[in-house]
């Protein structure tokens, strides 16, 4: 194991390490900071790789197992790209007695794709949550980090093709 404390060399010369480092220092290399340090991690590169999941283990002194934990516990995590668009589907009790799951399996269906991937063009990524907390305004669904609540299934697919349609218009 590495001593305590350790400055260990970054897996890259890519200026976004130090400011991983910048975190891990500031919270004195000590494992109170994992969910701060991957949360930086995941800022700075999109989404937890095993590299990275690998040095922060190594930095923070943290079995890797624990690291891997709880980088998947909190669905905020990712350890695969996301697409350029996100749709998070709460499937929490309030939204899945509204009829949440029809609203997944037709998001799915339109896109070919399951929940937790992201279409082969990388325009959209499909996620599920436990619960986002808006359990007043369910079904809720996240389009890019806004919060619609009581979405039915035609008013989701309508946001999502205008997502396609706004980055169409910005490739042309």
């Amino acid at each position: 194991m590495t001593p305590r404390n350790e400055k260990l060399e970054p897996p890259s010369d890519d200026k976004r390490w130090r400011i991983v480092q910048a975190t891990m220092q500031r919270n004195g290399y000590e494992r109170d900071g994992l969910i701060e340090t991957l949360h930086t991690v995941q800022e700075s590169f999109g989404y937890l790789d095993d590299e990275s999941l690998r040095y922060v283990a190594a930095s923070l002194n943290a079995p890797l197992s624990q690291v891997y934990g709880v980088s998947t516990f909190y669905h905020l995590f990712s350890l695969k790209p996301a697409g350029r668009h996100t749709c998070v589907v709460c499937l929490g009790t309030a939204c899945y007695i509204k009829g949440i799951p029809h609203l997944l399996k037709e998001i799915e269906r339109t896109y070919g794709i399951k929940a937790g991937e992201t279409t082969s063009d990388g325009h959209l990524s499909l996620i599920t949550a436990r619960c986002l907390g808006s359990c007043g305004l369910a079904p809720v669904a996240v389009f890019n980090g806004e919060i619609a609540g009581k979405i039915e299934i035609e008013h989701a697919l309508a946001r999502l093709a205008a997502l396609r349609e706004a980055e169409d218009v910005r490739q042309a």
